[in-house]
């Protein structure tokens, strides 16, 4: 049955777009501080893929070759971001994360954020590699976190396998966020609450 739920999410991927109910808020291509500052894009042309499957052309490409992403809303006076993310993370082939980290966290990181959350419900499949870049990210953001929000059993279970649960926070009560539905500084509340009861005393 799971098999079949991604079979169908790749053949229908190119009809997914990224949350657009906060553009009003926030646009990464006109924010000058975004890695996507000043980024056009059609709603007609499908040039990124995962795999054989297009998607659509409001996400964006970060360098990976089956991970795409969309930088939904930034806040710099309280240091977090949203992230929400499409495809196939796959360490093990493509380096996914270093791509995430140098090209998108690491330029963020730059500019004061801190605090991460990363939407992953369209996330398919998850293939482990070295954690090392996750170490890292963690370690870069010092009284920061980076929150895993809403991702599939069966991806939560791979990242567990590969221990990436040592720097990113997931499952529980992050998986059960009902978050199209609320503002995206009322979201970061509801995550840093849930952050700073997991986090030690």
């Amino acid at each position: 049955m799971e098999l079949m739920l991604i079979e169908i999410a790749c053949f229908t991927m190119h009809e997914i777009e990224p949350h657009y109910n906060w553009r009003h808020l926030y646009i990464a291509a006109e924010d000058a501080r975004s890695p996507f500052y000043g980024k056009e894009y059609s709603e007609f042309e499908f040039s990124n893929a995962v795999y054989d499957h297009f998607i659509h052309p409001q996400w964006d490409h970060m360098g990976s070759a089956t991970l795409y992403m969309k930088l939904l809303y930034t806040n710099y006076s309280y240091g977090y971001c949203i992230i929400e993310l499409i495809g196939e993370w796959n360490d093990c082939l493509y380096n996914d994360i270093m791509y995430l980290k140098r090209n998108i966290a690491d330029h963020l990181i730059q500019n004061g954020i801190t605090k991460y959350i990363l939407i992953g419900e369209n996330v398919l499949n998850f293939h482990a590699s070295e954690n090392d870049y996750y170490q890292e990210w963690f370690e870069d953001i010092e009284d920061g976190w980076i929150a895993f929000i809403n991702f599939r059993d069966h991806v939560m279970v791979e990242m567990g396998r590969a221990y990436i649960d040592y720097y990113v926070a997931m499952g529980g009560s992050l998986n059960e966020i009902a978050w199209r539905a609320t503002a995206p500084n009322k979201l970061f509340e509801m995550i840093n609450h849930l952050m700073m009861k997991r986090l030690p005393a």
